[in-house]
């Protein structure tokens, strides 16, 4: 399984959070996003995920990496659904390890905020009455 992954299948989360096991790891941070039932009070029938794949892989790529550099020692997986998603479904997954836990948080949410700033990946808002594209993570 890899560590970056773009997929039109169901994430799970044990599974990712076992790539970044380590025995020299003690904390372990985990970010997992879900597709919410309502957006400014409109509720939501779907929502469906478009990547431009070799970008969005690369952009990924270069945010682990950055992760490494700024955390020496620590592992990151992450992994990012494309396709039709229901309520409740995981849309992201990143798991991070360090070796301490203050690490773990500070990795793991440096990387879903830069992955919502720099990773090419949109999302169409379905409801009741419509939809809208919008950028996945504005």
């Amino acid at each position: 399984m890899s560590l970056i992954k773009i997929t039109d299948a169901t994430l799970n989360a044990n599974e990712i959070i076992a790539q970044v096991l380590r025995d020299d790891l003690g904390g372990i941070d985990i970010f997992i996003g879900t597709v919410r039932n309502q957006t400014k009070g409109k509720k939501v029938v779907r929502l469906e995920y478009e990547a431009y794949r070799p970008m969005a892989l690369s952009e990924m790529n270069k945010i682990a990496n950055q992760v490494r550099e700024k955390w020496p020692q620590s592992s990151i997986a992450i992994h990012h659904r494309i396709g039709i998603l229901n309520t409740g479904e995981a849309v992201v997954v990143i798991a991070v390890a360090t070796p301490h836990r203050q690490q773990a948080f500070e990795a793991c949410k440096y990387a879903i905020d830069t992955l919502k700033e720099t990773v090419p990946i949109w999302k169409k808002e379905v409801f009741d009455d419509g939809e809208v594209w919008v950028a996945a993570h504005p």
